[in-house]
């Protein structure tokens, strides 16, 4: 039990550690555990919009895509230009005591290799997840999140993910909660003006 105690601590660094590529953007911050959350909920929702796949498969790769993190960090595309990391050795560290530990490694590996559809499609949920967070960012005002979107659209494998990332660039990111402009927004809710 100690060793699947210090996994879960280990997993726990997901939530203290930044994604670091919002440096660059200039506004927005998101932690690793933050962005894996969201991408799960994408590639549950891609299972559901594509035939003939693995949904289990596709949520156990979502979940532990970016696991490695935790020992080296996130890894922005500016990083990766001048920095080597070691994440094959992360991995075997990371789950050599597991006893579930082959299994993390072969999500990950999948992950790595998009090979099969289940990976692409967490690979998918991966980007959208950055399209999402970038989108929300462009409406709040910053100028450069355009540019990310479009290359990371472009880095979409499937055709449900391309039209859903042309369905998020298209809407509103408030529109979800602020799309009723009724009079509840003046009166809170409340049916009993005094």
């Amino acid at each position: 039990m100690r060793d699947i105690a210090n996994f879960l601590f280990e997993v726990g660094m997901l939530k203290k550690t930044p994604r670091t590529g919002f440096r660059f953007l200039g506004s927005g911050c998101e932690s690793v555990a933050e962005h894996v959350l969201r991408t799960i909920f994408i590639g549950y929702t891609l299972s559901k919009l594509e035939a003939d796949v693995d949904e289990l498969k596709v949520l156990k790769i979502c979940l532990v895509h970016d696991l490695p993190e935790a020992r080296t960090g996130d890894m922005n595309y500016m990083y990766k230009k001048y920095v080597t990391v070691n994440e094959e050795k992360a991995v075997r560290e990371l789950t050599e005591t597991l006893f579930f530990g082959d299994e993390v490694k072969a999500a990950i590996h999948e992950f790595n290799e998009k090979k099969t559809k289940e990976s692409l499609i967490a690979h998918d949920a991966d980007q959208l997840s950055l399209i999402l967070q970038l989108k929300e960012y462009g409406d709040l005002g910053n100028k450069y999140t355009k540019d990310w979107i479009e290359f990371a659209r472009k880095r979409l494998c499937t055709d449900t993910a391309k039209k859903l990332a042309d369905s998020i660039i298209a809407t509103d990111s408030s529109q979800w909660w602020f799309k009723d402009k009724s009079n509840w927004w003046i009166n809170g809710g409340s049916d009993n003006i005094t």
